[in-house]
């Protein structure tokens, strides 16, 4: 019987070779024509047969990591570590023809993606994209559909710029949603219809300030890919920054218009709270000027003392009663010459 090689780790190069692969979610193998292949994850995996292989792992699964940590994967070693991590802060490296890092993108639930953000482990290789995440993301589930439906991808750059375009469709997504909102709020506060719409500026404005954190960060690792000496890499593995950091730029800047309309937005709210509350104490002090004399001659008859006019006439009750209305009607037409009231 041929010998076996054996890893450290206790991994075969048989193993290695064909494999059972744990923690995954789906596989592709994208073949030199640029079809793909869907990869049944419950079935050995030839990893090193032609093509380019894409293994998309679920991180929170702790055999997947175990796995990823002893398997021989054709990637940097600090590229395994930065898909192993659980770095929250976006980040892009280039090394020794490997591109590798964490980039942010939205959550997805069942039926469509969410407003809170997760985070993409990657490392590509020429031949070999393996990726990861905690929680279900909506880019790589859309690239993944897009691959099932026929997309052709060339290399694996272009793999990855596919992924990071599906973030930004789905920013962008979010992003028209909110100007709906926006656009719906603008209309019930200019038609002064009386409704509290803060609760609705305020998760607008914290949408967007989520998105302008994410998408500025996103923004800066590929400028920063592309200042630097990245063009040294295989075309296979180099990707167009430029381009990709172009797109993202102008959907940070929409998200910035957005959150300036809400918080312009909010202030034209706010100074219609504060008109509408000078109204209602304007309508206050109104009342209590009016209600003054009437007070004051109130407290004079409720006197227990002697010589209190009116208290042996038969008729002082409705005298009385005439003085309250008179001093009432009195200070409204004083009032009303000092213009205190229209």
């Amino acid at each position: 019987m041929q010998n076996e090689t054996v890893s450290s780790a206790g991994f075969s190069q048989t193993e290695i070779e064909s494999v059972v692969v744990p923690g995954l979610v789906w596989a592709f193998r994208i073949h030199s024509d640029g079809s793909s292949e869907s990869l049944d994850v419950g079935q050995p995996i030839e990893l090193r047969s032609p093509g380019l292989l894409w293994l998309h792992f679920n991180l929170a699964d702790v055999r997947a990591c175990q796995w990823l940590s002893a398997s021989r994967l054709d990637i940097p070693p600090i590229a395994k570590v930065m898909v192993l991590s659980r770095d929250e802060f976006q980040q892009l490296h280039a090394l020794d023809d490997c591109v590798y890092g964490v980039i942010s993108d939205l959550v997805r639930a069942i039926d469509a993606p969410t407003e809170q953000i997760g985070y993409l482990r990657f490392a590509m290789t020429e031949n070999l994209l393996v990726s990861g995440r905690q929680r279900a993301l909506s880019s790589v589930d859309a690239t993944r559909r897009v691959l099932e439906s026929g997309l052709k991808i060339s290399t694996a750059a272009a793999l990855l710029e596919t992924i990071v375009d599906h973030v930004a469709d789905s920013m962008e997504r979010i992003s028209d949603q909110l100007g709906s909102d926006l656009d719906s709020i603008e209309e019930k506060i200019l038609s002064d219809t009386g409704d509290d719409r803060r609760k609705e500026l305020g998760r607008v404005r914290r949408t967007c300030l989520r998105l302008h954190r994410q998408l500025w960060g996103l923004r800066q690792v590929f400028h920063r890919l592309d200042n630097e000496d990245a063009k040294k890499l295989k075309p296979s593995v180099r990707l167009h920054a430029a381009k990709l950091a172009q797109r993202l730029d102008e959907l940070d800047h929409e998200i910035m218009e957005m959150r300036e309309r809400s918080r312009l937005l909010q202030e034209e709210l706010q100074l219609q709270m504060e008109e509408q509350s000078n109204k209602s104490l304007h309508l206050l002090s109104v009342l209590t000027a009016l209600l003054l004399p009437p007070t004051l001659i109130t407290g004079i008859f409720g006197m227990n003392t002697k010589g209190l006019p009116l208290t042996e006439d038969e008729s002082g009750f409705y005298i009385a009663i005439g003085l309250l209305f008179s001093s009432a009607a009195l200070a409204y037409y004083i009032m009303k010459r000092l213009r205190i009231v229209r």
